[in-house]
C-alpha cells in the first residue's frame, strides 16, 4: 500500500480502535470518489470515523444532524436578499465542504433527503435556478439507523444506488473496547490524529485511480457479472449501469491500493459484494426462503467465471502502451 494511505489508516486507528477493514474500505470508497452508507445503531463510531478521516487528510467538514424538521435549504443554501448592495446573495449550506457527514439520513423527510441528489451525483447544488459547484474533493458519509428504529424511514432506491458501498461498523470486541477506555483517559483520542495529507493530495489519487488501466476482458467481466444480478431469480430487480461504473471504480481504486496501475480479475472479485449488495431487491420468495442480498451477489460470484487473470507482465504492458497513447 502507498505510505502515505498507509498513515492515514494508522493515523484514523487512533481514534477507531479494532475497525481497520472498515477503514480500509471507507479509504477505498472516497479513492473512487464515492460516497459512503453507514447503517449501524447508535454510538458505535460512525461521526468519529468520518472526523478522523477529515483530521488525517485535512478536509473541510459539514455536518446535518437529521430530523423530521430540517430543511433543504439547510443542506444546500438559500439567496438572501442584501439591502446594503440591494442584491440578493447565495447563502452557502452545510453541504459545501469537502466531507459532508449526513448524520441519521432516514430520519429525515422525503423532500429534504432528495436535496442530496444532485450533490452525489454531479457535484453541485442548484437555488433558485443558479448552480453552485462543491468543493473538490467532496464525499458524503451518510448514516442511517436500521429500519424500523423509532423515527426512521427507509431511504428511496434512487439515493441508496448513488451510495458507492453501504457499510456496517458493528459493536466493537471487547479487547478493543477496553483499548477505548484505556486511550479515553488520556483525553479525546481524535485531538490526537495528524494530518498526514491534504484534500489536494486526494484529488490526485483520485485522479491517479481514474488512470488505472482496465482491459476489455475484465471490463466484460464486471458486465456480465451484473447482468447475472438482473436475470437472478431470487432479484426483483438487479444492478444498475450506475453500479457497473461503480465496481469499475472500486476495482481500480483497489488495484491503486495494491499499488498496481493495472486492474486483475482478482480486483473485481474482491470489491463486487460490498459494492452491489445493497442495490439489489430480492424477490418475495428469496426473502420467505431467509435469502440476503448478499447471498445472492456471493452466489453470482462464484457462477460466473472469471477472465484469466494473464501474466502480470503482460497486463503490466498494456497498461503502459494505454498510458503511452493517453498522453
Amino acid at each position: 500500500m502507498n505510505p502515505t494511505l498507509q498513515a492515514v489508516i494508522a493515523e484514523a486507528e487512533k481514534a477507531v480502535i479494532g475497525k481497520r477493514n472498515t477503514l480500509l474500505w471507507v479509504l477505498l470508497a472516497m479513492l473512487a470518489n464515492g460516497h459512503i452508507l453507514l447503517e449501524d445503531i447508535p454510538g458505535v463510531g460512525k461521526t468519529t470515523m468520518a472526523l478522523a478521516f477529515c483530521r488525517a487528510m485535512h478536509l473541510e467538514y459539514g455536518r446535518v444532524q437529521f430530523t423530521p424538521d430540517v430543511l433543504p435549504s439547510d443542506i444546500t443554501g438559500y439567496s438572501l436578499y442584501q439591502k446594503e448592495t440591494g442584491q440578493i446573495e447565495y447563502q452557502p449550506g452545510a453541504i459545501l465542504c469537502n466531507l459532508f457527514l449526513a448524520d441519521e439520513l432516514n430520519r429525515a423527510t422525503s423532500r429534504t433527503q432528495s436535496a442530496l441528489l444532485e450533490a452525489m451525483e454531479e457535484g453541485q447544488v442548484t437555488v433558485d435556478g443558479i448552480s453552485h459547484p462543491l468543493p473538490r474533493p467532496f464525499c458524503v458519509i451518510a448514516t442511517q439507523n436500521p429500519t424500523g428504529a423509532a423515527g426512521t424511514q427507509r431511504l428511496p432506491d434512487s439515493q441508496i444506488d448513488r451510495f458507492m458501498i453501504r457499510l456496517s461498523i458493528g459493536y466493537p470486541r471487547p479487547e478493543d473496547e477496553a483499548e477505548m477506555i484505556l486511550r479515553h483517559q488520556e483525553g479525546k483520542p481524535l485531538n490526537r490524529v495528524a494530518q498526514i495529507m491534504s484534500g489536494a493530495d486526494l484529488c490526485r489519487m483520485q485522479e491517479e485511480c481514474a488512470r488505472v488501466y482496465m482491459n476489455r476482458d475484465i471490463a466484460n467481466y464486471i458486465v456480465a457479472l451484473i447482468c447475472a444480478t438482473r436475470n437472478s431469480p431470487y432479484l426483483s430487480r438487479g444492478a444498475s449501469p450506475r453500479a457497473t461504473l461503480g465496481v469499475m471504480a472500486m476495482a481500480k481504486a483497489y488495484a491503486y491500493l495494491s499499488d498496481r496501475d493495472y486492474v486483475i480479475p482478482s480486483d473485481v472479485r474482491t470489491i463486487f459484494i460490498t459494492t452491489v449488495f445493497h442495490r439489489l431487491i430480492l424477490t418475495p420468495e428469496a426473502e420467505h426462503a431467509g435469502k440476503t442480498t448478499q447471498d445472492v451477489a456471493n452466489e453470482i460470484l462464484a457462477s460466473v467465471e472469471a477472465p484469466s487473470a494473464g501474466s502480470a507482465a503482460s497486463l503490466k504492458n498494456m497498461a503502459r502502451r494505454h498510458e503511452a497513447e493517453s498522453i
